[in-house]
């Protein structure tokens, strides 16, 4: 029964996990697992006691379900031998079991022990076992740390926006958020609280000056941030200006002449304001009162006061009106206005300054007129006006270019003065047009109607209520990019109080229209191409054409590509075009405030004809070096053309072996090598060259050279692989060369020969004799030798030369003749004398070629 109750537990922990927003449900019939489900809070390094029931049951097993997982882990069980406290219940605190209990008590309590406690428990298990499901959801909070106020700006400006911030770096929700405000009397008052750690403060005024603090609170505790000194700075108000001594009129302050008088200017400001004083937009005075002493009527004007406030570098003005009294200056001054919505016409004279003011009186076409008077500048003793005004009804309005005269009389003066104006409409029609701001945020429609007295009233109506009020001369309709109707009329309205109707001008707005030259562009590959698109004639400003390739990615300037762009149109040229990376639809696209539109241009890049084949007819090494090969080839039908480069490639397929020493070499050394099948390539732009040697190359290798033509891109088929050839051997070169070389060797030695002798004459005087001849000596010498006398006696007539003491037959030989003498027939020696005499020996060198 034990064992089935185990194997019940563990397979529930290993399978199945009930829904945890089961609470107290009990099945009460005899048999059924009984379901309890309660939820505990623990404070964050603090301690935590978990239940396990009333009373202790015979068995529990305690285990752990972290949030956002189904999986049951084990962390402490009981089976009638005493707890056992698994691994896991290391990394959700320091746990323990309460004796006497089923109850886990857990010391600093961490953040990894929030989630799902289940106390499986079981009673009776010897008769009828009853078993429980406790589960303990165990809420792990953690108290608000001290909170740190953040500010925006701790001097906001003014009527600006500002955020405060209520920083926390520990906290468990909910959090709430107090934020307190204190005065600078130390009045504390709480003037915002919610969940949010953070508040903006929009529309910030002077009277949120002073201190805050925010106080931020949770279930566990509270805690109170430090004050931060928020500083408003605005200002300057509108000056106040105290005019002394007090005299106030409708058009201003008067003064007396020649008495004194004292202007001071307050403006609240923080930081406080500087203040400088202008009269008539002159600086006369730098300080908050400006006195003047003995005025005089030439100080009558303008006097304004600046106010400064140097830290916001802001400024605020007011300017009074100071009238010293004396007659008025000059004459008086006309003007002609609309009135009642530009239906009628009002007449204006004036004529400031003078004490008292003129009598200002109209004359001219005033039918239906009625008189009005405009008390702007009232003499206390006569109640003269500076100011008149007459109303001209529309029943009554005069003709276009009517003139009216101002007739003004003073009491100083002799002579009355005047002014005079004239009414008419404007000259021209009204002129409207439209334009994109440089932001393009608004589209402005502009309507004008220039010249005309008074001006004319102009406003827009347009589509869906679209349109604005009237204003004078120019009116201008600012609509959001994108919102103006395209095909429907603005109107312009023009109206002026001497015309009965108004005059009208229209715009129509449409969205951009692109065109282009050829949907279609075909270019062969390599070349340039260039793609056209412009808009069709629209008023309406666009924005910047843009062009996109057939990637769908906008294009930029590049080496690949070039834009050529204005406002009206924009050229894209593709550069080095190539089939498979090119080819493709470009798009065109741009917009205006109406809509966009876009135009697709097809670019097809086709490959160059296939070039004429081509063969090579010769492969021959020039030397017997065999490092250089002279090729040559032809091409088909060169006549017709067809290719504009070759291809040149050689590989090395063999390696004969090398002589590296003699005939007793070993037979490693006389094996062949064979190289790497690879073609090595050589571009030839020039297509007219027929004729290539290719040098450097390895004497032991064998090659094979193929040459291949092409057409631009196009690479046509190679030629058949040749072998280069040998070169022919020719002998008659050899032997010349050893012939020049034998004849040259043998002159060098007959010559230093010589030159032995020569030097060595006196050691060897017959050798020298024998080559030169005895000096002094006959131009023929006799030979005596047995040889040579045995020759004659054979031969016989020949007359003997020198005679003999000699009974026996003497036998005389011709003496050989010097060639450097002549032979003289008288010269005769005796043999006896001649004995020692050196012999003639001629040496004949023959030099033989091998």
């Amino acid at each position: 029964m034990v064992a089935q109750l185990l194997r019940l537990a563990f397979l529930y922990l290993t399978t199945n996990l009930v829904n945890l927003t089961t609470y107290a449900i009990q099945i009460s019939h005899k048999g059924e697992v009984v379901y309890q489900d309660t939820s505990i809070f623990g404070v964050l390094g603090k301690a935590v006691i978990l239940e396990c029931g009333s009373t202790v049951p015979d068995m529990y097993i305690w285990s752990f379900t972290k949030p956002g997982t189904e999986a049951i882990k084990a962390v402490v069980y009981n089976l009638g031998q005493g707890p056992r406290i698994q691994t896991l219940a290391e990394t959700l605190g320091q746990l323990t079991m309460i004796s006497n209990s089923a109850a886990v008590s857990i010391e600093k309590l961490p953040l990894a022990a929030h989630g799902l406690f289940t106390c499986q428990a079981f009673y009776d298990i010897d008769q009828e076992p009853i078993v429980y499901y406790y589960y303990v959801h165990l809420s792990v909070r953690v108290p608000v740390s001290k909170p740190y106020l953040l500010l925006s700006d701790a001097s906001p400006v003014e009527g600006s926006t500002m955020w405060m911030r209520c920083n926390l770096e520990n906290g468990t929700g909910p959090i709430q958020y107090v934020w307190q405000h204190e005065t600078r009397s130390g009045n504390v008052t709480a003037f915002a609280q919610g969940s949010s750690h953070i508040i903006n403060v929009t529309d910030v005024n002077r009277n949120h000056t002073g201190w805050y603090r925010c106080v931020a609170s949770n279930a566990v505790n509270s805690e109170s941030s430090n004050r931060l000194w928020l500083d408003t700075i605005y200002g300057p108000d509108i000056p106040q200006i105290d005019v002394t001594p007090y005299s106030i009129t409708e058009r201003g302050y008067s003064a007396l002449e020649r008495e004194t008088v004292s202007l001071l200017c307050q403006a609240q400001s923080n930081p406080a304001s500087q203040y400088v004083w202008f009269y008539n937009n002159s600086q006369v005075y730098t300080g908050a009162q400006f006195t003047i002493t003995k005025i005089l009527r030439m100080h009558t004007g303008d006097y304004a006061c600046l106010a400064q406030n140097t830290y916001l570098n802001t400024r605020s003005k007011k300017t009074i009106s100071l009238t010293v009294y004396y007659p008025p200056d000059g004459s008086p001054s006309c003007s002609v206005e609309p009135a009642l919505n530009h239906s009628s016409l009002r007449l204006f004279c004036f004529w400031p300054g003078g004490s008292p003011s003129p009598s200002l009186q109209w004359t001219g076409d005033l039918t239906h007129a009625e008189q009005e008077q405009s008390n702007t500048n009232i003499n206390n003793t006569s109640n003269h006006h500076t100011t008149t005004a007459i109303l001209l009804l529309s029943g009554g309005l005069p003709s276009n270019n009517s003139m009216f005269t101002c007739t003004g009389s003073h009491l100083a003066l002799k002579q009355r003065r005047e002014c005079s104006t004239h009414a008419y409409v404007p000259p021209a029609e009204p002129v409207c047009f439209a334009y994109v701001t440089n932001s393009q945020e608004y589209l402005m429609l502009s309507c004008s109607w220039d010249g005309g007295a008074p001006k004319g009233l102009v406003w827009w109506e347009g589509p869906g209520g679209q349109g604005s009020s009237g204003q004078e001369i120019s009116n201008i309709l600012i609509l959001r990019y994108g919102t103006a109707r395209s095909g429907k009329p603005y109107t312009c309205h023009a109206k002026h109080p001497l015309l009965v109707e108004t005059k009208t001008c229209k715009l129509t707005l449409e969205a951009p229209v692109l065109l282009t030259q050829r949907r279609i562009v075909s270019v062969y590959e390599g070349s340039d191409v260039q793609l056209t698109c412009n808009i069709r004639a629209n008023y309406l400003p666009v924005n910047e054409i843009t062009w996109f390739n057939n990637q769908g990615v906008g294009v930029q300037d590049t080496s690949k590509y070039t834009l050529l762009r204005t406002s009206a149109w924009a050229n894209l040229t593709v550069r080095d075009t190539d089939e498979t990376q090119d080819s493709g639809d470009y798009r065109c696209s741009t917009s205006n405030a109406v809509g966009g539109t876009e135009v697709n241009v097809t670019l097809v890049v086709k490959r160059h004809p296939m070039p004429p084949n081509t063969t090579l007819v010769r492969a021959t090494y020039i030397s017997h070096q065999r490092n250089e090969v002279e090729l040559e080839w032809q091409v088909e039908n060169e006549e017709q053309g067809g290719w504009t480069s070759f291809f040149l490639e050689h590989r090395s397929v063999l390696e004969r072996p090398e002589r590296r020493g003699g005939r007793n070499d070993s037979k490693q050394q006389t094996e062949e090598r064979t190289g790497p099948i690879v073609w090595y390539r050589k571009i030839i732009h020039d297509p007219n060259v027929r004729i290539q040697t290719v040098g450097r190359l390895i004497p032991t290798a064998t090659y094979q050279f193929r040459i291949t033509p092409v057409n631009h891109r196009t690479i046509g088929h190679p030629s058949v692989a040749k072998t280069p050839a040998e070169p022919r051997y020719n002998v008659y070169p050899a032997v010349i060369g050893a012939a020049i070389g034998g004849m040259l060797f043998a002159a060098i030695l007959t010559v230093l020969l010589l030159v032995y002798i020569i030097r060595n004459r006196n050691n060897n005087p017959r050798l020298h004799d024998m080559l030169f001849g005895m000096q002094h000596s006959q131009s023929r010498e006799n030979i005596h030798l047995p040889e040579d006398e045995v020759v004659a006696g054979s031969e016989g007539g020949i007359e003997e030369i020198g005679g003999s003491s000699s009974s026996g037959p003497t036998l005389a030989l011709p003496r050989a003749s010097s060639p450097l003498t002549t032979p003289s027939p008288t010269s005769q020696a005796s043999p006896t004398e001649d004995e020692n005499e050196p012999v003639s020996v001629t040496i004949t060198v023959k030099a033989t070629g091998t």
